[in-house]
């Protein structure tokens, strides 16, 4: 039972120095936002996701978590909603191509949930953001035969703290984010 527990907690690190590294399945590993259109609507989006969970089961307080989207990857379903997100007023992406977010501490909340507190950069801010974080699943995975580790994760962030701000207050300067990811040991 204290083993277990331990791995519980291991899991929920998701941030290591000297245990397993995971690398996110860039298939099934995704960030969507959601935003209020001017009260009419609740439009989404979502980028697929690339990164690492290093998860250390002695001190889980010690791992660690880094991941980049391509910010031009962006996918709403409507091409034309996809290129103006693109473009100057929001994203901007020929000046700032990616967004990242590399965590700085675990804080481990139960069995199965955690706080994430780390640094995100977008249209080439940084500030602090925390996930809140729960575990899915840990176990292998049936397709590939590897140890994999699921978790999803949520936010909020106000866009103008990231210096895009076209059209606040109509369309919601907060943003709802969720997270999902599967991630494999190498």
């Amino acid at each position: 039972m204290k083993k277990l527990l331990l791995f519980v907690l291991f899991l929920f690190s998701f941030n290591v120095y000297a245990a397993e590294k995971y690398i996110f399945d860039s298939s099934h590993s995704y960030v969507e936002w959601q935003i209020n259109h001017f009260g009419f609507s609740h439009p989404t989006g979502k980028w697929y996701a690339d990164g690492s969970i290093n998860l250390d089961e002695k001190n889980p307080e010690k791992s660690t978590v880094e991941a980049t989207i391509k910010v031009g990857d962006i996918i709403t379903g409507i091409p034309k909603l996809d290129e103006h997100l693109k473009g100057a007023d929001f994203f901007d992406v020929e000046k700032f191509a990616t967004a990242t977010f590399v965590s700085k501490k675990v804080v481990v909340t139960g069995k199965k949930t955690a706080r994430v507190s780390g640094i995100l950069t977008l249209h080439g801010v940084s500030k602090p953001v925390t996930l809140n974080v729960t575990l899915n699943k840990l176990g292998e995975s049936p397709i590939t035969h590897k140890k994999t580790v699921g978790f999803m994760a949520t936010t909020i962030i106000n866009r103008s703290a990231f210096g895009i701000d076209k059209y606040v207050p109509g369309l919601s300067d907060e943003v709802l984010i969720h997270i999902e990811t599967e991630a494999y040991t190498g």
